[in-house]
């Protein structure tokens, strides 16, 4: 648990695949969360994002996690970087965690984080899904 407590974890993506984890990483104690993203929620979000509400639509996906946080575990820090990942901030951003979990939905964001994981020498989980597909 001491070792959960000081880890950080940049979660890339809070949709589909990033909100729950994000919701378990903080139930399961990790002191930092980082969270990247840079789109807002919407009502189209709601049965799968499940760290947004529908009183969290039109709020930064990054806010709303934050709350969810809030209310699920006070002692976790969450870092909110809404931005869209890109070339010029990619390295630092990846440089400040010790494991990156990547949720994102486009292939140019997924070979970004993969490359600035490489350079900067931390671990990479990667994941997507589309309609009944999954992959890890």
């Amino acid at each position: 648990q001491a070792k959960l407590l000081q880890a950080r974890v940049l979660i890339v993506g809070a949709g589909g695949l990033g909100s729950p984890l994000i919701l378990y990483l903080a139930a399961a104690g990790v002191g930092t969360i980082g969270v990247a993203d840079f789109d807002s929620v919407s009502l189209s979000n709601l049965q799968r994002q499940i760290a947004h509400g529908t009183s969290d639509i039109g709020r930064m996906k990054t806010d709303s996690a934050a709350d969810a946080v809030h209310r699920i575990n006070p002692e976790t820090k969450l870092i909110s970087h809404p931005v869209k990942i890109e070339r010029e901030n990619v390295l630092d951003l990846v440089s400040s965690y010790d494991i990156i979990a990547d949720g994102s939905d486009n292939f140019e964001t997924r070979f970004l984080v993969a490359d600035a994981c490489y350079f900067a020498k931390r671990s990479l989980v990667s994941a997507a899904v589309t309609q009944f597909d999954g992959q890890l």
